[in-house]
């Protein structure tokens, strides 16, 4: 019996110490993972905005990238679609993507919420949430906090199961309460700091072993850390000087909208804005997004959010590395690693070195010292003197000196490899087929019937876009405008987001809100005739709000008035008379997006190209899954506004309005706002969309549109992404060798001349040197010219070393090109390579 206890309690004791060594904790200077203060470096990839098929590989490349952390949302209404029935699986496999991220040996950031804005739809929340009795959402309110707490009890319990949580020997590190809720706080008043306090302690009282966060969120109570969310956050600082300093969103760009314009980051200042705050004492960086991924089906919020949730992330939308922005801030995060005992044990002292200039020095106790040199002037470099050596800072820049002396990574200076991508046509052949959505039978198939307008989610329960609105108008034989061959006019006030009329089966116009005006109004002139008039209104909803104080009670949908003008009493308002509503569309009720329902109608075959264009179709067709492994998208140019189905999974919501704004340039340098670098303007907001190729099956796929407005689907094509060019610019570059450089770089002589790496992706080859120049060339990546310096064995050194290789490097010396073209000039090498899937290409 002795025994037995003896060993009972080295179990328990066993136990405890492991649990010990997991601990999660925190100081004012770090998070504190296994007794050791940790800078840490994190990227949001969203699970259900990719395939499981994806994860594997955008986990690598992000850990590739240098990244500590994974960081995601939990989304509940893809978890629990109505009350009590819960999906977690294909891309709502929460713990699969966890277990992904742990095989790949990262940690996770868990952003439980259960609100997340994140441009998705409803803010995150299941719209049957806005229906149980008595709730307000986000506030001191029990019928929210009953379902809130049962749902993160739900997601606490499940990792803890899975042993998930760090303190269990699993990867989730840390996890968030709540998102953003600062200016929804102070609107609410008392009732929202109650619900902050209430919703903290709730959150910690399910004992994870790990610290909880909230963002954006300055009154967050002990012992929750408050962390910034922004394009910079190097002047944020935490509520309680005993809480490190987090960052929880580094924006890496914009989303998108429909009818804007695509918004990009230039990584240069990406990269400055995180080096300033891992200089004023930052420990803890996560970029939104690392990969945004896609709003498969229905789940843009906002509303008017693209299918695409690209964000010009440093993984694209498709899974392929975004270069130069990957690259650059690898090398950001190697040079922040290079300091990390010195920055998390030491607070900097700053040194003034000029108006726009300073030096953060971290000096340890261990004697080891790191310095950050920043010039903040916008225009102009700055020669500096620091520790007794000049240094030249570019503009709006940060050098990162891990010894105090030699800098081996400027924000501003970018060497890492440039990709091009290009949109290749697949040859697949696309035979459609049409089927038109019944709109004169519209009243056969209606749910109810009232006086007056309904709004549009409590009647669709957004089971659908679409809400028909459907009414009768009686027009004398005698009324003046037919007398005199004129036409009434029809005012429909509605709150969006598109409206479709039509008049006795015919389409009579159409209407669209925006992001920044959602309320809409159709005013145009209809063709009535004398006796009955059928008007139907199609509403059409493009996601769901998604932020803002009491939103679960914004309206959607026709809510008048509706008035007729012209007639001979002046104006008829039909508010309130009799209206009759039907949700969805008849081909959605028969599923003709689905392989089961597709042959439940008659289809139109053979050529349509040469007809009129029709609102309101249907269109099929069944491909072959196209050879090779590159990333797939469905050019949907020649198309109006509608949505997409594969084999009945939901690419999404596709639009083809162009984008208006201001693409004048950009420069890095200077403070971002999300309209500084837009591009795209005069062309489709979004072209491309995203064709998972996991959901295909070798052969006899089925391919689905839904089309609003009338396009040519004759003209609509599968195409491949795959990187056109590869390009890099690379300066000379002597620093002294030092030990720590060695041991964390590798061979010493990688430091002592600079090299170019060129690499294609996986499956591609490169086939040709496009540009090559040695000396001081001029442009950029797809316009590199040659300078007043070149070495005219530029392009047969770059032909011998790369051509037919997946990937090559070569470095920067004038002997591996003959000579020096200019003593006593600093000199670059700039060169554009073209990438080819050709299974033998060619050697010279």
């Amino acid at each position: 019996m002795a025994t037995a206890a003896a060993t009972a309690v080295l179990v328990v004791v066993t136990v405890l110490l492991r649990v010990a060594e997991c601990a999660v904790t925190y100081d004012r200077k770090a998070i504190i993972i296994d007794g050791q203060r940790r800078i840490l470096i994190s990227g949001s990839i969203h699970y259900p905005r990719s395939t499981p098929e994806m994860w594997e590989g955008l986990v690598e490349n992000a850990k590739d990238g240098g990244l500590d952390v994974i960081q995601t949302y939990v989304f509940w209404n893809g978890h629990e679609p109505s009350p009590g029935k819960y999906n977690f699986e294909g891309r709502y496999d929460l713990v699969r993507f966890i277990r992904t991220v742990q095989k790949a040996g990262l940690y996770v950031h868990l952003r439980i919420g259960p609100y997340i804005c994140g441009e998705w739809n409803f803010g995150g929340f299941p719209v049957w949430l806005k229906y149980v009795p008595g709730i307000s959402f986000r506030t001191d309110n029990e019928p929210f906090k009953i379902a809130m707490q049962g749902f993160t009890q739900k997601i606490v319990d499940m990792m803890k199961r899975e042993s998930l949580f760090e303190s269990q020997g699993g990867p989730i590190i840390l996890s968030q309460i709540e998102n953003e809720y600062g200016p929804e706080g102070k609107a609410f008043g008392a009732a929202g700091r109650a619900y902050v306090d209430w919703a903290a302690n709730m959150a910690v009282g399910m004992d994870t072993g790990v610290p909880w966060v909230m963002c954006k969120e300055d009154d967050a109570p002990d012992p929750v850390i408050n962390a910034c969310n922004g394009f910079y956050c190097d002047a944020f600082s935490p509520n309680k000087p005993y809480k490190p300093m987090m960052w929880t969103e580094a924006w890496s760009g914009w989303f998108t909208e429909f009818g804007g314009t695509i918004h990009q980051r230039p990584v240069e200042d990406l990269a400055f804005a995180v080096a300033r705050f891992i200089q004023k004492g930052g420990s803890f960086i996560n970029y939104y997004m690392y990969h945004g991924g896609t709003n498969f089906g229905r789940t843009a919020g906002g509303p008017f959010i693209t299918t695409s949730y690209d964000y010009d992330a440093p993984i694209d939308e498709f899974g392929y590395i975004r270069e130069p922005k990957h690259g650059h801030l690898k090398e950001l995060h190697r040079a922040i690693k290079l300091c990390e005992k010195d920055l998390v044990s030491a607070d900097p002292a700053i040194l003034l070195m000029g108006t726009y200039q300073q030096a953060h020095v971290f000096n340890s106790q261990t004697g080891g010292c790191a310095a950050f040199l920043a010039n903040y002037n916008v225009n102009s470099y700055a020669k500096v003197f620091f520790n007794n050596m000049h240094y030249n800072l570019p503009p709006w820049s940060i050098s990162i000196l891990p010894d105090c002396r030699n800098v081996v990574f400027n924000t501003a200076k970018v060497g890492v490899q440039t990709s091009q991508m290009q949109m290749l046509a697949s040859n697949t052949e696309l035979m459609w087929e049409r089927y038109d959505e019944e709109v004169a039978s519209l009243s056969d198939n209606s749910m109810l019937t009232t006086i007056g307008l309904l709004e549009q989610i409590n009647v669709t329960r957004d089971t659908s876009d679409y809400l028909w609105y459907i009414t009768s108008v009686d027009i004398n034989s005698n009324e003046r405008f037919l007398q005199d061959g004129q036409s009434s006019v029809l005012i429909v006030q509605s709150a969006g987001h598109a409206l479709h009329v039509f008049v006795n089966g015919q389409l009579s116009g159409s209407a669209y809100g925006s992001r920044e005006n959602r309320r809409i109004t159709f005013n145009e002139k209809i063709n009535l005739r004398a006796g009955s008039n059928r008007i139907a209104l199609l509403s059409v909803a493009v996601g769901l709000p998604n932020v803002g104080t009491h939103y679960e009670l914004w309206s959607t949908g026709v809510l008048g008035p509706v008035v007729l003008h012209g007639v001979d009493e002046g104006k008829r308002d039909l508010t309130w008379q009799q209206w009759t509503y039907q949700v969805g569309l008849k081909g959605e009720s028969m599923n003709l997006n689905s392989l089961e329902g597709e042959s439940s109608v008659e289809w139109m075959q053979g050529a349509f190209a040469g007809q009129a264009q029709q609102s309101l179709t249907w269109f099929k067709a069944y491909f072959d899954a196209p050879s090779g492994d590159e990333p797939l998208a469905l050019d949907m140019r020649s198309m109006g506004k509608g949505q997409i189905w594969i084999n009945g999974q939901s690419i999404g919501r596709y639009w083809t309005l162009y984008a208006n704004g201001d693409c004048k340039g950009c420069s890095y340098m200077g403070t971002y706002r999300s309209p500084k670098c837009e591009t795209g303007c005069g062309e489709p907001t979004q072209r491309w969309y995203h064709v998972p190729r996991s959901w295909l099956q070798p052969s006899r796929n089925l391919l689905v549109v839904f089309e609003e407005l009338g396009g040519d689907a004759t003209k609509i094509s599968l195409v491949k992404r795959s990187v056109s060019s590869v390009c890099a610019d690379v300066s000379e570059w002597h620093p002294t060798i030092k030990n720590w450089q060695i041991e964390s770089y590798g061979q010493p002589e990688k430091f002592h001349r600079p090299k170019v790496h060129l690499y294609c992706a996986p499956g591609q080859f490169i086939s040709a040197i496009k540009f090559a120049s040695f000396g001081t060339p001029l442009g950029t990546c797809g316009s590199f010219q040659q300078g007043t310096c070149h070495s005219p064995n530029s392009h047969i050194t770059l032909e011998k070393k790369c051509i037919g290789q997946q990937r090559c490097v070569v470095t920067i010396s004038p002997t591996n090109f003959g000579g020096d073209p200019c003593p006593n000039v600093m000199k670059r090498i700039a060169v554009e390579a073209v990438c080819s899937s050709a299974a033998q290409p060619w050697h010279r």
